[in-house]
């Protein structure tokens, strides 16, 4: 990786790549007479402009929730309250419905807000994984900018993936548990929609970021810090760590727990087979320099 990036082309590497061919244009930026650095602070203001774009597509997303909010917050957040929700016919099992109350004078003022801003985040969030790929971009020699591709698309892909099954799977089936349990008959379960809304964000947007595990993985073996070897003599402690984990993000029952570390220990069985790919991939490199 280059310690500074390339903005623009110069004169010289112009030329260099009409007189090479642009299928080897990527050897003219190995010369250094040829390309134009970009200095620390056009760096500071590139980094800028990425986090502005980032933190737009945010309130883009927010924006997009406020116009939309009734169809949002009634068919999306609210949804898994509803006895036909989509996800309880697909179990098969007949579902409670649950009865939601503010207590506050300010739990629904918050509640909107702060669910408007939640999703904002989850819709802007693909479009800030871009920014800072194009950030890093163009200080990556061509053969690391192929992994950072897969990383950057797998980072989006694995996000989405764990907001659906927080969603889809893990809110549902913790919802009824809640609302099921009883202690006793004279105590009748209504939730309060600030905590509602909090758990929501807690469970979609926690497992979200749990899938990104791989990607995670991913970035500490390219760099070093751990291998395929490490991760295998891991597992027992790494399931340890996934129990514990589903333990928090889910009712304490053990079904819940397992349908969160079922795909954790896959996602980690997969991290396994990305750290060997990188090693065998950073071997031929070496090998190849040292021919």
């Amino acid at each position: 990786m280059r310690l500074f990036g390339f903005r623009n082309k110069s004169a010289a590497a112009r030329k260099t790549i009409q007189a090479i061919g642009e299928d080897s244009a990527s050897s003219a930026f190995d010369l250094a007479d040829a390309l134009e650095e970009m200095s620390f602070l056009d760096h500071l203001e590139e980094l800028r402009w990425r986090i502005l774009k980032g933190i737009g597509a945010v309130i883009l997303g927010a924006v997009f929730c406020g116009i939309f909010d009734d169809f949002v917050i009634d068919r999306i957040l609210l949804g898994p309250t509803k006895q036909d929700f989509f996800m309880y016919q697909l179990f098969g099992f007949e579902a409670k419905a649950l009865i939601l109350q503010n207590r506050t004078v300010t739990g629904q003022f918050f509640a909107y807000w702060g669910s408007v801003f939640v999703v904002g985040i989850i819709i802007g969030a693909p479009i800030a994984i871009y920014q800072f790929w194009k950030f890093i971009e163009p200080g990556l020699y061509p053969e690391e900018k192929k992994g950072m591709r897969f990383a950057s698309f797998f980072a989006t892909g694995f996000f989405v993936l764990g907001v659906g099954f927080g969603y889809c799977v893990i809110t549902p089936m913790a919802l009824q548990f809640f609302a099921n349990f009883v202690i006793s008959e004279q105590i009748v379960n209504e939730f309060d929609i600030t905590k509602y809304f909090s758990l929501i964000t807690t469970w979609v947007f926690g497992v979200g970021l749990l899938f990104e595990l791989p990607v995670v993985m991913f970035f500490l073996s390219k760099i070093g810090i751990i291998d395929s070897t490490v991760l295998r003599k891991g597992r027992k402690y790494a399931l340890i760590a996934i129990l514990i984990l589903g333990a928090f993000l889910t009712p304490p029952d053990p079904v819940s727990q397992l349908l969160v570390a079922v795909p954790m220990v896959g996602l980690y069985e997969l991290s396994i087979w990305i750290a060997k790919r990188v090693e065998r991939r950073e071997k031929r490199r070496l090998e190849k320099a040292l021919e």
